[in-house]
């Protein structure tokens, strides 16, 4: 037998006097207004709660009529919205018609029913535990959301909310149809998830299941553990938009998305638009590199068959990038960027192919990008020092002159060749400051070696690139650093490849004039291996030519001469000549070279049989121990 509780009247006609005077302390009502009192009306002087005591239930209650008052069981049975009466054990003691109704069955049949049934509040680990404290008394309240069954089948979402009532014994279940809250919720969330040109899920959805998959991935011990995504992008799709405009592009895309589709619905593959004409396709539990290279082999040679949109007849290609991969200790920022570098690499080797991810080539790029990114402080620090390469008379043997080669002393990759940095800093700018240093440590090591040697003062030769001439007053600082140095104008001599020379028109041609006309040499590097374009020679100011090294290669041995290469050297050194240019042939590395191309006509030779590039102390020494030093000795 269950224990009763009695009411506590007087609490409970302060409640009323409240009520009706609408202040907490029953003040402002009409004077003479008199409240109806519980106790009164009731005469009982203790009540139980709904469901206890010996009389029968009423019609439509678990709780004998005369055990609750007649306004509260009216306004109970007539309230729209689903209550029920609970004990502190968890069963119903009176179930109102709302919530019959609700649930599709007689409120009668509710009464004695477990209260964490019909709300399923068993199924949540955490709904359980906090509807079990606020049973004890240890919680105020619950208020979730669950999502029930109504009796003829159909599921519905209820907003169920569990607290005392007013006498304390006994708990208010109450339920609140939202189903057609949870409906529009559902389509709008849809909407926001979904790309409205494609259908297909969007960015912020992808992120969110490749997110779920990685960390499902972890504890899945029935998957692979591997995880795998194919990151595309239509090739010239920007054209279509310019030429045929954005509803033929959006019907492109339309008719993309559902081949891609196609492509990955064998393996029930996540399809999703990223943004523009970026498609992804992620692959969980994927099998190794040959599953994904394959699909992307499909995905290709889907997207090559012709589109028809719209009456046009409209070809694309797709550049992918496909990156596989254990799941454990991958993180979705490396993923895409994985994703997202492999897919410019192929782009960068020709479009429309795949290409995989290489962790060697990742780790250049890598490498690349942190140079990049500390050339112009590395300059600051003077992290860089020259060496130099003598250059010398292939006739009398004498050291004419020598070329500055930069080199990178790196705090964490050593020792660096200008081919490791020099075309990063003439994409970034830096090669303005950078080549700005090496002019002014040129000139003043020059002119140390001309106060040293003054009857033997040598040219010094620095390479110059064609965005010091655009990006800077090149000629402002020659001068400004030629009056610094002391260093005479006609011991400077400025090398620039072919390319950029025979291409020299307005700004760049004019710089190159006014370096002449200071008396600046002005040399062509590598020349024979660009445009060489040989009507330009009698219109720019240039006074030698420095021959590649490919021609010199050809003069390899007497047993193996290249009749070829020893004509075309020939003519060019005659050609030079007679426009007034002196020659240099680079790469000398025999004796035999330097005796073949001496009697061809070259002026100097510079390559690794004199010597290689060294630091200044050693050409001190060279200049000391030359032929005419020791001729003038």
């Amino acid at each position: 037998m269950r224990k009763t509780c009695t009411t506590d009247l007087a609490t409970t006609n302060a409640t009323w006097e409240r009520a009706v005077s609408g202040t907490p302390d029953g003040q402002g009502r009409a004077p003479g207004a008199t409240l109806p009192n519980i106790t009164e009306r009731n005469a009982a002087p203790s009540v139980p709660p709904p469901g206890e005591g010996s009389g029968a239930p009423g019609p439509g209650t678990g709780a004998p009529p005369s055990a609750v008052p007649a306004d509260y069981r009216a306004a109970f049975n007539a309230a729209r919205l689903a209550m029920a009466v609970v004990d502190r054990e968890g069963r119903v003691l009176d179930a109102n018609p709302a919530l019959g109704a609700l649930l599709g069955t007689d409120p009668a049949l509710l009464a004695t029913r477990s209260a964490a049934e019909l709300a399923d509040l068993r199924e949540d680990p955490r709904t359980w535990s906090e509807y079990r404290e606020v049973l004890c008394g240890r919680r105020a309240r619950l208020c979730c959301t669950r999502r029930l069954q109504h009796t003829d089948g159909h599921a519905l979402w209820a907003e169920i909310t569990i607290e005392p009532a007013a006498d304390s014994c006994s708990m208010l279940l109450s339920m609140a149809d939202i189903s057609d809250r949870r409906d529009l919720q559902g389509r709008l969330r849809h909407l926001q998830l979904h790309d409205p040109v494609t259908r297909l899920p969007n960015r912020h959805l992808f992120f969110e299941r490749l997110a779920s998959a990685l960390e499902s991935a972890a504890y899945d011990q029935e998957g692979t553990g591997r995880i795998g995504l194919c990151y595309l992008d239509l090739d010239g799709f920007k054209a279509v938009n310019d030429t045929l405009g954005h509803r033929i592009g959006d019907r492109l895309l339309g008719a993309v998305a559902q081949r891609l589709t196609e492509c990955a619905a064998p393996g029930g593959h996540l399809v999703a638009r990223l943004g523009g004409d970026e498609f992804a396709l992620l692959v969980q539990n994927s099998t190794g590199t040959e599953q994904l290279c394959e699909l992307a082999r499909s995905v290709l040679a889907a997207l090559q068959r012709p589109f028809d949109v719209v009456g046009q007849r409209l070809s694309v290609s797709a550049s992918i990038g496909v990156v596989e991969r254990p799941a454990a200790g991958t993180h979705t920022t490396w993923l895409m960027q994985a994703a997202d570098t492999t897919l410019y690499w192929a782009k960068e080797d020709g479009k429309a192919r795949w290409t995989l991810f290489d962790p060697e080539r990742n780790a250049h790029r890598m490498t690349r990008q942190a140079l990049s990114s500390t050339l112009r402080p590395a300059v600051e620090r003077e992290e860089f020092v020259l060496d130099y390469q003598p250059l010398v008379g292939l006739v009398d043997g004498v050291v004419h002159g020598v070329e500055a080669l930069v080199r990178w002393d790196h705090p964490q990759f050593g020792r660096l060749s200008p081919n490791r940095f020099i075309p990063l800093a003439e994409e970034n700018g830096a090669i303005v400051p950078l080549g700005r240093w090496v002019l002014r440590t040129a000139c003043h090591q020059a002119r140390a070696w001309q106060r040293a040697h003054p009857l033997r003062p040598l040219v010094v030769s620095v390479n110059v690139a064609v965005r010091q001439v655009w990006d800077s007053d090149l000629v402002a600082d020659v001068g400004a650093i030629l009056q610094e140095t002391g260093l005479p104008p006609h011991l400077l001599q400025l090398e620039l490849t072919e390319s950029a020379v025979m291409g020299s028109a307005g700004r760049p041609l004019q710089a190159l004039q006014r370096l002449s006309d200071m008396g600046v040499a002005i040399a062509i590097d590598d020349f024979g291996t660009g445009y060489s374009n040989l009507a330009y020679l009698s219109r720019l100011p240039v006074s030698t030519l420095k021959l590649d090294g490919s021609f010199v290669q050809g003069f390899r041995t007497a047993e193996h001469p290249n009749p070829a290469d020893e004509t075309i050297v020939e003519a060019l050194v005659q050609l030079a000549h007679r426009l007034g240019l002196t020659v240099t042939a680079e790469c000398v590395e025999s004796a035999e070279q330097a005796e073949r191309l001496g009697r061809i006509g070259c002026d100097t030779g510079q390559g690794w049989f004199y010597s290689r590039p060294v630091p200044p102390d050693r050409i001190q020494a060279m200049i000391t121990t030359s032929p005419a030093s020791s001729a003038a000795s």
